[in-house]
């Protein structure tokens, strides 16, 4: 029976992260690789990675998290926004790693057929505390500040040619939202995202004003809607299982060096979805 292993948040340019790519591997020839996003900031890293995972493994589907989508000035690849997501797409194309814009595979090895859906839908600042309901989305970044904490793609993760991240989100919400209502309806789903769909799996955020880069309200029924066995996502470098509505939700992520070196389990850079 072949095996579905899902990885994340493998940050293979932070030292100590790398050399554990060695153990994301497969139990069979047939088994498939789910990877939710956060490979590396750079373009190249991202594919060298990706292209070896490919070798390993009969199957691999990558969707982008927010460490692939900044241009920063020690990457060759200076594009930005949506031709960036569009560059690496064509790039996962040429070593055959499917994307959030190819066909949706299925996973026939459960009582029915799953649908695997890879989905970028970035986020848009609606997850907020409640000292920061209400307040313009401006506002709501300086509290997170105040409180400590600013997520780095404020200046790295541009939307070009959107006005915005949120607008860009909003178009991604749209196109995901008609890729997976086309899904037959007697298939399960196993959604896969690099943010959350939902909001609890933020609940342990140290600093929960971080919630504001992690997902958007548009998401969080979509567990139900979709018919999902399995949630799948990564971002938050806090790896567990947790349940909505009777849904899985399994976050896959490796982490920084200095996050799971203070795990007594250590590094775990795989996980079995099925």
């Amino acid at each position: 029976m072949p095996h579905l292993f899902a990885t994340s948040d493998l940050h293979v340019t932070h030292e100590g992260n790398a050399p554990l790519v060695d153990e994301v591997v497969p139990r069979t020839p047939d088994d498939w690789l789910l990877v939710a996003g956060d490979v590396a900031e750079r373009a190249e890293s991202v594919i060298g990675v990706l292209r070896t995972l490919r070798e390993r493994f009969a199957k691999v589907v990558w969707v982008p998290g927010n460490h692939e989508l900044w241009t920063t000035q020690k990457d060759e690849c200076q594009l930005r926004g949506q031709a960036r997501y569009e560059h690496l797409v064509e790039r996962c194309r040429e070593i055959d790693v499917l994307t959030p814009e190819d066909p949706y595979p299925v996973w026939e090895h459960q009582e029915k057929p799953l649908t695997i859906a890879p989905l970028f839908v970035l986020y848009d600042y609606s997850w907020r505390t409640p000292a920061a309901d209400g307040l313009p989305m401006l506002a709501a970044i300086e509290q997170a500040r105040e409180a400590g904490v600013l997520c780095t793609d404020e200046f790295f993760l541009h939307p070009d040619p959107y006005p915005s991240r949120q607008a860009w989100c909003a178009d991604r919400v749209k196109i995901s939202t008609e890729r997976l209502e086309a899904i037959p309806e007697d298939h399960g789903t196993i959604l896969m995202s690099h943010w959350p769909l939902h909001r609890h799996p933020t609940e342990p955020l140290y600093y929960p004003e971080f919630a504001l880069w992690c997902g958007t309200t548009e998401t969080e029924d979509w567990h139900r809607r979709f018919r999902a066995e399995v949630a799948v996502y990564g971002h938050l470098h806090i790896p567990r299982s947790t349940e909505a509505d009777g849904v899985r939700f399994e976050e896959v992520s490796l982490g920084y060096p200095r996050e799971w070196r203070k795990r007594s389990r250590g590094p775990i850079p795989l996980r079995r979805i099925f």
